[in-house]
């Protein structure tokens, strides 16, 4: 099997922009106080900097990230993956100012605030974000570090 060629670390970055842009679901994985780790698909709005995401506000995900603070999402397929480390910041459903409520409504196709029981959303600030297709693609992986775009 041939594989492609590594791509540049710029055509890296916009093809990770390009999936966080237009993917609709991630993979999220948190864990609670002891280390009991919760996995599971949600949708997601990037808004350039940030991810957000809405959960049951007594979902295990929602109660992790209530306690600790910290997340782990994966993007796309196993030979096209994003992965963000992050910190997660709280807003209650009620709190969610309109229009990143309507925009993540759009992208997401449901409503949280709409729901009957009470929601959270959480945006999530990238500590680190990785990005490869194949083995060729592991070094260089890193696009984010500490907070911060590597390549601009």
């Amino acid at each position: 099997m041939t594989r492609p060629a590594p791509r540049t670390p710029e055509q890296r970055k916009q093809d990770t922009l390009d999936r966080l842009e237009h993917d609709v679901d991630a993979w999220v994985a948190t864990a609670d106080e002891s280390g009991v780790p919760y996995l599971v698909p949600l949708s997601f709005l990037w808004d350039g900097a940030t991810l957000l995401v809405a959960t049951a506000s007594a979902s295990p995900t929602a109660r992790n990230l209530l306690a600790t603070g910290r997340v782990r999402l994966g993007v796309g397929l196993v030979r096209d993956v994003v992965l963000v480390e992050g910190t997660a910041e709280a807003t209650p459903a009620a709190e969610i100012p309109a229009e990143i409520g309507d925009a993540f409504a759009t992208k997401a196709g449901f409503d949280p605030r709409e729901e009957t029981g009470p929601y959270h959303y959480f945006r999530i600030t990238p500590v680190r974000l990785q990005a490869w297709r194949e083995a060729n693609e592991l070094k260089g992986r890193d696009l984010i570090r500490d907070r911060k775009w590597i390549f601009s």
